[in-house]
């Protein structure tokens, strides 16, 4: 999306979710020994929610196909808003308020944690998503981690945090690039070479920290300060040579403006179908290093949710194998529910930065939560990285 806000409306009368029991129970009826028992239990949860007119959505930028949105809205007969933002410490900020104004948020796996332990969600009622069966079941040993027992968070897509790289950039190196591509990025020796067509950080410390803790051996999650005061120096290495430092490189990596940039794999390949529809020369290449950052990023209902009956139709909606090889053709990413992998434009699915292999998952690590003291100091790290500063 392009707006910070989208306003959707639609002049049909509201329409009810049909209830039937699927692969999760919530948590009235986890205990049913019967259909009956588990049917009457569902009623009872159905009938607890209000029906409303409104769904209030907060969610990445570029993370959706916006006709799936607007057809929803119509179907349901709803208004629905849809604001935007950049990064996960932006909407973690506004989610610890406990005063959210929204009904579905959508955080990354590794702030998952703190912010369930804090109270900022509710649990899902599994019932009333009858495409949950529909997810795959490795997402949800994944998430399980983070969220255990599955009863807070639903996936939406999953995907790897790896860096890109244009045809400028390889004629500037020669066409030879490191046997350890990160190395592109995180040595002076490259981005000494690479700074003269432009190099862009992802301007994000929980998702660079935990990427460049894991290139130099060290736990990910900064349980160790010193590791985490390392990390910062190998950045502020590179720091003359950085171009800017950007929530999302889709723009200015597509247009060329930078030749070399980390970010999540959707938005990288997003990039390049840019380049590709509009042949302007700049030809992207994804990388795969190992050592990629895996995460997975769910649908989430906040405590202070208005229109909880509509938050679950509309999880269930995207997890239809249609509307989710739809947005997963949009914005390049690796839906959540696996009957739309088969939907999808193969070429696509062939992707590694998008759909990454055995090998890729092996040779790399889940995006961690940091701890509350590891997180503080790699933000103040960070801010003085971006300003030049030890």
């Amino acid at each position: 999306m392009t707006q910070a806000q989208i306003l959707l409306s639609a002049c049909a009368a509201l329409a009810l979710a049909a209830c039937g029991g699927q692969s999760g129970q919530p948590a009235a009826a986890s205990a049913a020994s019967t259909p009956a028992a588990a049917s009457a239990a569902s009623s009872t949860a159905t009938s607890s929610l209000p029906q409303t007119d409104a769904l209030n959505i907060y969610n990445w930028s570029n993370y959706v196909d916006e006709s799936t949105v607007s057809d929803f809205a119509k179907a349901q007969g709803i208004k629905l808003n849809y604001d935007l933002y950049e990064n996960n410490e932006t909407l973690e900020a506004k989610m610890l308020t406990g005063k959210s104004g929204y009904d579905l948020v959508v955080p990354g796996i590794a702030f998952l944690p703190r912010q369930i332990n804090a109270g900022a969600y509710q649990k899902v009622h599994k019932d009333l998503i009858p495409n949950y069966k529909n997810i795959d079941p490795q997402l949800l040993t994944m998430l399980a981690e983070a969220d255990p027992g599955n009863e807070y968070a639903v996936p939406y897509f999953s995907g790897v945090n790896t860096l890109a790289i244009t045809d400028k950039a390889k004629e500037i190196l020669g066409g030879k690039l490191p046997e350890n591509e990160w190395d592109l990025l995180f040595k002076p020796e490259y981005t000494n070479k690479l700074k003269q067509c432009g190099i862009a950080l992802w301007d994000t410390p929980s998702e660079m920290f935990p990427i460049v803790l894991n290139y130099m051996g060290k736990d990910p999650k900064g349980s160790n300060p010193d590791d985490i005061k390392a990390a910062a120096e190998v950045l502020q290495a590179i720091r003359p040579d950085i171009k800017r430092f950007s929530p999302s490189v889709i723009d200015e990596l597509a247009r060329g403006d930078v030749c070399l940039a980390a970010g999540n794999g959707g938005d990288l390949n997003m990039a390049k179908a840019r380049t590709e529809e509009t042949a302007n020369g700049v030809n992207i290449t994804v990388l795969t290093p190992k050592g990629m950052g895996f995460w997975i990023e769910s649908w989430l209902i906040p405590a202070d949710a208005k229109n909880v009956l509509n938050a679950h139709k509309y999880i269930n909606n995207t997890l239809d194998a249609e509307v989710a090889a739809k947005n997963g053709n949009a914005v390049t990413f690796a839906p959540a529910s696996l009957p739309a992998r088969d939907k999808m434009d193969p070429k696509l699915v062939a992707v590694r930065s998008i759909f990454p292999n055995a090998d890729d998952m092996k040779h790399g690590f889940v995006m961690p939560q940091m701890g509350d003291d590891a997180k503080k100091l790699s933000v103040r790290l960070w801010q003085q990285i971006k300003v030049g500063s030890h």
